[in-house]
């Protein structure tokens, strides 16, 4: 007995261990501190994903929907900065599952520090890595597996303002099932200053910028069909600003 016992800790120890938040925001060129502009989300402990689509908790996944947001600070950047999100693990930062990244941004209204931020359809996708094809050997790759952050333009002619931004990976490798995917999010509190007179676009809502059936979210990346030619990246186009 003791001995299942051990193995099942282990087991759930490396379970734990191979998923990861994205606690700190990096501007500057440097992470800030944990939760600092980021808000707590409520796998802060478990670090584990989220699997629906539809919840509410898919918007930012707040560790409380209604008082983390007041909680977290803003951080001011200029519209052309990069900015971006660090992954952390238990035992190191590394994003360990292939997947699909992505970050999307919404005007902050009334504030960024407000629960109702981000609550329609105001969010447009600013950038986003998807895996590559290799048709030679008929395999997708994920540069994600090997970052421990990533990083992305603010587009330079985002109007000033506040804003959220979420940073997102879709984790593929139980995705052949739907419900199989994993989502990794994190919701960044920023203001925008120096910006332009862009019209950010298409808009969608989050949730209900993804059904679950997207041919980029219910995949089995190990078998892929015959007449696969691409990865097809779910949601919006990216605003180039």
């Amino acid at each position: 007995m003791k001995a299942i016992v051990a193995i099942l800790a282990a087991v759930s120890a490396h379970l734990v261990a191979a998923h990861y938040t994205f606690p700190d925001l990096v501007m500057n060129g440097a992470a800030t501190a944990d939760w600092e502009y980021v808000r707590e989300t409520a796998n802060h402990y478990s670090n584990g994903p989220v699997t629906s689509v539809t919840d509410p908790e898919f918007r930012c996944y707040e560790l409380d929907l209604q008082n983390t947001a007041g909680e977290t600070q803003t951080a001011t950047v200029s519209a052309g900065s990069v900015i971006g999100f660090k992954a952390v693990r238990y035992d190191n930062g590394a994003i360990y599952h292939p997947g699909y990244l992505s970050a999307y941004m919404t005007p902050a209204v009334p504030a960024a520090n407000s629960p109702d931020a981000g609550t329609g359809q105001t969010w447009f996708k600013v950038w986003e890595d998807a895996p590559v094809f290799d048709a030679s050997t008929r395999q997708l790759t994920f540069p994600s597996t090997s970052m421990t952050q990533f990083t992305f333009t603010i587009p330079p002619s985002l109007p000033s303002g506040q804003y959220l931004v979420r940073g997102e990976q879709i984790a593929l490798h139980v995705a052949s099932t739907y419900g199989g995917a994993q989502f990794y999010i994190g919701c960044a509190q920023i203001n925008v200053v120096n910006g332009g007179d862009g019209n950010p676009g298409p808009l969608v809502s989050i949730p209900g910028v993804y059904t679950g059936y997207e041919p980029g979210i219910l995949i089995n990346i190990y078998d892929l069909p015959a007449n696969f030619t691409a990865y097809q990246a779910p949601g919006p186009a990216v605003w180039q600003g």
